[in-house]
C-alpha cells in the first residue's frame, strides 16, 4: 500500500485520518456527504483503488455508510450492544468529542420500580442524574441515571457534564463495572424528552432500560434512555 512518506503512515489511512479529523472537528455531521473517491483520489494523489480501500475501511468501521446511487456519508453513531461502553468511550471509538449537559443531579426517594430494578427497598434514596447528551453541537440522547445514595451520593457534586460517569465510579468509589442486562423497545417522546431531543412530541425514539452490574453480581446502575431514531443505529455482533 502507498504511503505518505510522513513516518511510513499508508495512504489510505491519511485519508482516512483526514476524514475523522473533519468529524471531529464538526466540518462534518451526521449524514453529510463525504467527498467520493474520485475526489479524495485526486486531493490525495492516491490511486482510486487506494481511495476505495480508505472509504471501505470507514465503512467496516461505522465512520461511514454508502448508499447506492448517492455517494458516501457520515453515519449515525452507533449503539454497540457487544460491549459495555459509556458515552464518553463510544463517542472516542468514533472520533467524536463527547459533550453532556446535566439537567438534574440529586437525591430522590419512593421511586418503587426503581428501588427493584436496583434491588433496594421501597423508598431507598437514590441518586437520579439525567444529562442531555450531544455529538457535534446537536441533542441525540436524554438520559437518567439512578445509584444507591448509600454508596454514590457524593456524585451529586461530580463534574458529570465533562466526565464520564463509568470513570468516575472506577476512579472515585473503586467499583468495576462488569455487564448489564439491556431491553430495548421503540416509543414516541413525551414532552419533556421532545424538548430536550429538540424534536416534536409524539417522535418515534429508542427506548434502552440497562441495569449494570458491578463485578461482584450487585446492580449499582439503572439508566433509561431516550435517542434520537434518525440520528442512531444498531450494531449487533453474534458470536457462535
Amino acid at each position: 500500500m502507498p504511503t505518505s512518506g510522513e513516518n511510513g503512515i499508508p495512504a489510505y489511512q491519511r485519508i482516512q485520518n483526514t476524514i475523522r479529523e473533519r468529524i471531529e472537528d464538526g466540518q462534518l455531521k451526521a449524514g453529510d456527504a463525504v467527498a467520493s473517491k474520485r475526489e479524495l483520489a485526486r486531493v490525495h494523489r492516491v490511486s482510486l483503488m487506494t481511495a476505495r480501500h480508505a472509504l471501505a475501511g470507514l465503512e467496516r468501521e461505522g465512520v461511514v455508510e454508502r448508499r447506492r446511487g448517492a455517494g458516501t456519508f457520515v453515519a449515525p453513531p452507533r449503539i454497540h450492544f457487544n460491549k459495555l461502553m459509556s458515552y464518553t468511550e463510544q463517542m472516542a471509538s468514533r472520533g467524536l468529542a463527547p459533550c453532556s449537559k446535566v439537567i438534574t443531579s440529586r437525591i430522590i426517594e419512593h421511586e418503587e420500580e426503581v428501588s427493584a430494578r436496583l434491588t433496594l427497598p421501597a423508598g431507598s434514596k437514590m441518586v437520579k442524574l439525567e444529562r442531555v447528551r450531544h455529538t457535534s453541537d446537536e441533542p441525540f440522547a436524554f438520559e437518567t441515571c439512578y445509584l444507591p445514595a448509600d454508596k454514590f451520593a457524593d456524585l451529586v457534586r461530580a463534574p458529570l457534564g465533562r466526565s464520564s460517569l463509568f470513570a468516575t465510579l472506577e476512579r472515585d468509589f473503586d467499583v468495576q463495572l462488569a455487564y448489564a442486562d439491556e431491553e430495548v423497545d421503540a416509543t414516541t417522546a413525551d414532552g419533556r424528552v421532545a424538548q430536550f431531543l429538540q424534536m416534536s412530541r409524539g417522535a418515534p425514539v429508542l427506548r434502552i432500560r440497562q441495569v449494570i452490574y458491578a463485578s461482584n453480581a450487585k446492580p449499582v446502575i439503572y439508566v433509561v434512555g431516550f435517542y434520537r431514531g434518525e440520528r442512531h443505529s444498531l450494531f449487533i455482533r453474534r458470536f457462535r
